[in-house]
């Protein structure tokens, strides 16, 4: 069990005015109706999977254009819609920090697509993102990753003394909910940043001093280069939250799609399972899809109808989000 967070080696110090470095980073996501995925890259197969980025460089007009740039050349996909998500600068991000170089940014965006078959120059793969973040899915019940993480975050807890011992275990019982049974799908960074702190991802002890215990106090799940987990982490919570208050999922659905594709892919990025009934109910009462007037024997069992989204929701509601009945 972790009984403290791992000892950092003493850094090198970082040289004064030395100006911070600046890559940009991609979250693409897209989705099936079983599996919501993250494309990753490795520059070679050895490597951890990371997220396309490059730095930002002089021929770049904008972030933006320099998102793409790398994108392209790094998988040989073009993105359409693509969101700022979030700008990190921790000097412990990347370890070149250890050179003395100072802080190295990154500027993440999000982006939503349809899958299609990567290539590019490095080594691209779509993954399940919760190969990254196994915690994170409910869809069967309580994940066997937490039987693992909780004792350890309570030992964490208690490791901590009587000063740290309640704050620790308020923080855990906000994110992770163990007591209340109380899980709120969208606190996905604040669960990888506490399990961060506690020292139980391989991220936090990159730095740490050897130890042969050092495999016993990690948390399942594997770890991605630099801080990409972590970048990942805010990239599925902002998904979550955005799927309840705007279209978004169907930037990631076909043309045409069955109810229960679409319920599926809901429940694949929410990592919980609706009610099938009351889902449909919902969807139908705000009007965002309508009938294509064909059917799909694709199912295995009766032929189902298929479905697409309406457009013209997004002019009659302000939030045309997809509401998410409460599970089981």
């Amino acid at each position: 069990m972790a009984s403290s967070s791992p000892a950092r080696r003493p850094k090198t110090r970082v040289q004064p005015h030395v100006a911070p470095t600046v890559d940009l980073s991609a979250v693409i996501m897209a989705a099936t109706p079983d599996e919501p995925r993250v494309l990753t890259v490795r520059a070679t197969p050895q490597q951890p999977d990371g997220l396309p980025s490059g730095p930002l460089q002089s021929q770049h007009r904008t972030l933006e254009m320099g998102l793409r740039t790398w994108v392209a050349e790094q998988t040989q996909l073009t993105l359409g819609y693509v969101e700022q998500l979030y700008t990190f600068g921790d000097r412990d991000r990347a370890e070149a920090d250890v050179h003395g170089v100072g802080h190295s940014l990154s500027i993440a965006y999000l982006a939503l697509v349809r899958e299609a078959r990567p290539a590019g120059l490095a080594h691209a793969a779509w993954r399940n993102w919760y190969s990254f973040l196994p915690w994170e899915d409910w869809r069967d019940g309580r994940p066997k990753a937490l039987d693992v993480i909780e004792p350890r975050l309570k030992a964490w807890a208690k490791a901590g003394g009587k000063s740290l011992r309640s704050f620790r275990e308020e923080r855990i019982e906000l994110t992770f909910g163990f007591e209340a049974e109380d899980w709120t799908d969208e606190r996905v960074l604040e669960r990888y940043e506490l399990l961060f702190e506690a020292g139980l991802v391989q991220e936090a002890l990159r730095d740490a001093e050897p130890s042969g215990s050092t495999k016993m106090r990690l948390a399942p799940g594997q770890s991605m280069a630099l801080d990409h987990r972590r970048i990942l982490a805010t990239a599925i919570g902002r998904l979550r939250g955005k799927i309840k208050y705007r279209p978004v999922i169907f930037e990631l659905m076909p043309a045409s799609f069955t109810l229960l594709d679409l319920q599926k892919t809901v429940e694949a990025l929410s990592g919980v399972r609706l009610h099938k009934q009351n889902f449909r109910r919902l969807v139908e009462m705000q009007g965002l899809v309508e009938e294509t007037g064909e059917v799909t024997t694709e199912t295995g069992g009766r032929p189902a109808r298929l479905v697409r989204f309406r457009r013209e929701v997004l002019v009659e509601r302000p939030a045309p989000g997809v509401r998410l009945p409460r599970l089981r």
